[in-house]
């Protein structure tokens, strides 16, 4: 599937602190509705027959309701001993907009002091980002060059002295919340025993740590499968294992994935059960854009559900997201849409 040409939440990791800060200044006046209680409605027409749900202004559409009916049984036949739910982060699962704010990204707020690694990291910003969307690079190349890319990155943020100091007060200073219900949500997956694995081509100690303050508990079923740093006394000294960007950001990188509540101060986790967690053949996935379909692409998968987060120009993208995912959930609405679903994925009835 083709990548619509927009800049993908992770190049906000590589702009200058300058632009980042002109990024949170820019605040668009926007009400925000909650998504509670869902009410079936009549079917739309988007080139095609729609059953939409929908408590306004946020709606889910169904673009073929026989199909995702279809899966749901099959999925609650083999129950959550069989299921896996795989999650994009910035925008799926932390919210758009924030009282009327675009809401920051785990990838846009990271703030560096030194002003010449700031320099040193939008100058890589403005030559490999362009590439990333380059409709004539072969797909081979392009991948050496996001390599490129992240590496060069990395080692920046190492000779710049980045710190978990650092980190800690930029998450303290973003306008980044999880959506409501993704608590709620999280709590009955571990109580169902699912395993949640959040993807992102950003960095797992800066979402590890805006769990850590913005849910302020931990969850035995969540890991990370992100690009981990390695501290010592508190100074950023290298990265762990092979870079996870915006191209491999699937479950071949399953072996970067560690528990988040390990993270948290609760280390009674392991990462032996990642062969079992690639036997868990349903899938429910998780995203905010139509490249996020590829996390699974490494799961030799039976059933999956794919849920889309349609966050902004819904009139111009539902048609595309209708095709793509099974459900869409419009308008920056809540998780609690999933919840139900994932209830009815794990019913006995």
């Amino acid at each position: 599937m083709i990548r619509a040409q927009r800049p993908s939440p992770t190049s906000l990791l590589f702009c200058s602190l300058s632009e980042a800060r002109l990024l949170r200044q820019r605040c668009i006046v926007r009400r925000s509705y909650p998504l509670s209680g869902i009410t079936r409605i009549a079917a739309a027409k988007m080139g095609g027959s729609a059953d939409v749900l929908t408590s306004p202004p946020a709606q889910a559409v169904i673009g073929d309701p026989e199909s995702l009916a279809k899966k749901k049984a099959a999925i609650r036949e083999l129950g959550p001993a069989k299921l896996q739910v795989i999650a994009d982060f910035d925008g799926t699962l932390t919210r758009y907009w924030i009282d009327g704010c675009r809401g920051q990204t785990s990838h846009g707020l990271l703030q560096q002091s030194d002003p010449v690694y700031d320099a040193k990291r939008q100058a890589l910003y403005e030559y490999y980002h362009p590439l990333e969307y380059s409709p004539t690079i072969p797909i081979d190349e392009k991948t050496k060059l996001m390599e490129e890319w992240w590496d060069k990155t990395h080692s920046l943020l190492i000779e710049g002295g980045l710190t978990y100091n650092d980190i800690q007060k930029s998450v303290s200073n973003a306008n980044i919340a999880f959506r409501d219900g993704v608590v709620e949500l999280f709590e009955f997956l571990e109580e169902k025993g699912v395993p949640v694995l959040v993807f992102s081509a950003g960095l797992a100690d800066i979402i590890e740590e805006v769990f850590r303050q913005k849910l302020h508990r931990s969850f035995k079923n969540i890991k990370i499968v992100s690009n981990r740093m390695v501290f010592d006394n508190g100074r950023l000294v290298a990265f762990k294992g092979k870079t996870i960007h915006v191209l491999n950001k699937n479950e071949h990188a399953l072996d970067m994935a560690a528990p988040v509540h390990e993270q948290l101060g609760e280390g009674n986790g392991s990462n032996g059960d990642n062969m079992s967690v690639k036997k868990r053949t349903n899938v429910l996935l998780l995203g905010d854009h139509t490249g996020d379909l590829g996390m699974s692409d490494g799961l030799n998968y039976e059933n999956r559900i794919a849920i889309g987060f349609l966050n902004n120009n819904v009139e111009e993208s539902l048609k595309t997201y209708s095709e793509a995912f099974d459900v869409v959930f419009t308008n920056d609405g809540s998780m609690h849409g999933v919840l139900q679903l994932v209830s009815q994925l794990c019913s006995d009835t």
